[in-house]
């Protein structure tokens, strides 16, 4: 049987798959007529003043003027960068935007978790346009921000639900960034913005307590697929002048790109999860086919090597809990064995089932069996709590709304919602 992951590369724009051409994923992307200055290096900011004739004398102060009102405040506007000349403003205004995606919807679960859905800047008038979701979870003690990647994702991963849609293209740095700009916009999580303190850009001023203050990449797509934007648009939330959030409240969650891992680890130096979900490589192939390219021998060599690792920077190993699939007692004690020597947690996700999902969830006292084996061998394993799954907001649900429901699909879904 042939690896539906295998590629033939026939032209630098176009890669055959069996039964499918398709361009490669960013040449579907197309620039807005205006660029964004969102998620520009401080290099690349420096660059686009240049292109509009700020002297060199000049760029340092005003990169840090556009970082500081971008990334501290949150300005949707070079109208309000009181400190920024009238004649500066004018002509950023005149080339450039401070744009994110277009909030399309927005859903609130009975949890309190969020999910918007979000058009991308930049596309064709008459054409479908390009949509991902990302997602808000407030809990007592964070507010964790779950970032997409991708539009769709290429792995088919069999459980879950994004994985049905079909890769239409990696997203930028800025697209990326834009997702943190919106929900901190519709949270109102500016609170330097708020507050109207003319701080000096840089200034350690109290900023507050922020509503979002870990971030996830588990959102639509695999992140290692898009390394290079995932990297810029990290070190850009993770800068302490702007966005400010530590790269250990920073995940990045593969599933397994190998060539990739250690490069997550020494360029962009966050914290790591694996989403492993099965301790054979035959049932993980089914799961993750991605497996059949980068087998569980691979991953986990991958990861004892990951730059940075020790037992204050664990692993974070993600198995979703399939009902007689990969839930029994051996497959707990297999785990157990698999991760020796490899300083970790395991995140024992409860299944979110989906519209014409073929996998139930395992029941309770298996999930506390399995949780218990794996704990008694000296591994935190937390059973994740489902955040959202009534507006399918839950791990493996997020699929974009450009892939309408079928009515069947819908009427499973009002089914779901009535029996959480």
């Amino acid at each position: 049987m042939s690896d539906p992951l295998q590629t033939t590369e026939i032209a630098p724009t176009v890669r055959l798959i069996p039964g499918l051409v398709e361009k490669a994923p960013l040449e579907r992307y197309v620039p807005p007529e205006k660029p964004s200055l969102v998620g520009l290096s401080r290099d690349a900011l420096s660059d686009a003043l240049a292109a509009i004739g700020v002297p060199a004398s000049a760029r340092r102060m005003r990169v840090q003027q556009l970082w500081h009102w971008a990334y501290v405040r949150g300005a949707q506007s070079f109208d309000v960068m009181t400190n920024v000349s009238k004649e500066l403003r004018t002509l950023l205004a005149a080339h450039y935007t401070l744009a994110r995606p277009r909030v399309v919807a927005e859903q609130t679960s009975v949890d309190g978790t969020r999910k918007w859905l979000l058009r991308l800047p930049g596309e064709h008038a008459g054409e479908t346009p390009h949509e991902v979701e990302c997602v808000y979870i407030p809990e007592p003690d964070r507010g964790t921000l779950c970032l997409s990647s991708q539009v769709g994702c290429t792995l088919n991963c069999s459980f879950c639900h994004t994985g049905t849609q079909r890769l239409v293209r990696n997203l930028t740095a800025g697209e990326i960034v834009g997702q943190i700009m919106v929900a901190r916009d519709r949270l109102a999580d500016w609170s330097a913005a708020q507050s109207g303190a003319a701080g000096e850009p840089g200034s350690k001023q109290d900023r507050g307590a922020r509503l979002i203050s870990n971030i996830v990449m588990m959102g639509m797509g695999e992140p290692l697929y898009n390394f290079e934007s995932v990297r810029d648009a990290l070190l850009i939330a993770a800068d302490g002048e702007g966005i400010a959030i530590s790269k250990r409240r920073i995940t990045l969650s593969t599933s397994g790109v190998v060539p990739n891992i250690a490069r997550t680890g020494t360029e962009i130096g966050c914290m790591l999860a694996v989403s492993l979900h099965a301790v054979r490589n035959e049932l993980r192939n089914e799961l993750v086919p991605l497996n059949r390219k980068y087998p569980i021998e691979q991953l986990l060599q991958a990861c004892r090597d990951y730059p940075g690792l020790s037992n204050a920077r664990r692993i974070t190993f993600e198995y979703v809990m399939l009902k007689g699939v990969n839930d029994s007692a051996a497959e707990a004690k297999a785990l157990v064995r698999l991760l020796k020597g490899i300083p970790a947690k395991i995140n024992l996700i409860p299944f979110n089932p989906w519209p014409g999902s073929r996998y139930e969830c395992s029941d309770w006292d298996q999930i506390e069996k399995f949780s218990d084996i794996v704990f008694n061998a000296g591994y935190a394993s937390p059973v994740r709590t489902p955040r959202g799954r009534d507006i399918l907001a839950a791990c493996g649900q997020l699929k974009s709304a450009t892939e309408k429901l079928s009515a069947r699909e819908r009427l499973a879904l009002r089914a779901m919602a009535m029996t959480d």
